[in-house]
């Protein structure tokens, strides 16, 4: 593991930590490759049901795209910044979004342009009460470029968005709350154990069902209803043959706790 990126396993859950404390947790390039490189392992790692994201420091979980790098980019031409800063944060975000397994963001500080966009793309977010967010691109010149545009206002509704993007002024995690931006604000000292005990609670059911789960959710809203339901049918059908549907029915017939395998009987739905 890169030591931009900080990884420890414990009791099936990854604690990934971005590791530029002196930038602010800034995303650079290479912090980007290493986290998609973590997540590309770890989506596949039997012993990985459930990763942890969170800032090294106190004063940032991430401040956003590392300016110095991405103007270099941009010195060099629209292509060349498109391909090394908007696609990559893109990418980044678009795979948070899409996982397999649950990803809790522990926002334990400044959440700034791109920390927000992990923040807005992750599934689940739970919240420091010293943390700060802000959607400050606009105050360089510039949209949005990993994704803000658009989950912000998925989330927050139009006006309500429009109103952070376009003015670029910073709002506090019990704003970030109201806005479905985040799941919980907890004491700051309390941030990785609440993200622990989130991770557990989720973890107690059948892997395969928490992966079909989060796939029709995250799928289902970029399609109308009547698709939605499509894509749910489609995920039960993945479900239906696995050891864990048969466990679940029946420990709840027998009236017995469910002990899940993550397992198929017979051979894997493509």
């Amino acid at each position: 593991m890169s030591n931009l990126l900080l990884c420890e396993i414990s009791d099936h859950i990854a604690t990934l930590t971005l590791n530029r404390p002196e930038k602010l947790n800034a995303l650079n390039y290479q912090l980007i490759d290493a986290l998609l490189a973590a997540l590309d392992r770890m989506e596949t790692d039997d012993d990985v049901r459930a990763i942890i994201l969170t800032g090294a420091g106190d004063r940032a979980f991430s401040s956003g795209g590392d300016i110095h790098e991405f103007s270099k980019s941009v010195a060099q031409g629209v292509e060349t910044a498109m391909r090394d800063f908007v696609a990559r944060g893109q990418r980044l975000t678009a795979r948070l979004e899409a996982y397999r397994k649950p990803i809790i963001v522990a926002v334990n500080g400044l959440a700034f342009g791109g920390g927000c966009e992990i923040t807005e793309a992750a599934p689940f977010a739970i919240a420091s009460d010293r943390a700060l967010f802000a959607k400050p691109e606009i105050k360089l010149g510039m949209p949005p470029t990993f994704g803000g545009t658009q989950r912000l206002s998925r989330l927050a509704g139009r006006k309500r968005a429009m109103e952070l993007l376009l003015t670029g002024d910073s709002f506090t995690p019990l704003h970030a709350l109201e806005l479905g931006l985040v799941n919980r604000v907890v004491d700051h000292d309390q941030l990785l154990p609440v993200a622990r005990e989130f991770a557990e609670t989720i973890m107690r059911h059948s892997p395969l069902a928490i992966s079909a789960i989060l796939a029709a959710v995250t799928r289902g809203l970029n399609h109308s209803i009547a698709e939605g339901l499509l894509v749910e049918a489609e995920q039960f059908a993945r479900v239906a043959p696995s050891d864990d549907l048969r466990e679940g029915l029946d420990a709840w017939i027998a009236r017995r706790p469910a002990v899940y395998s993550g397992r198929w009987r017979g051979r894997q739905p493509g």
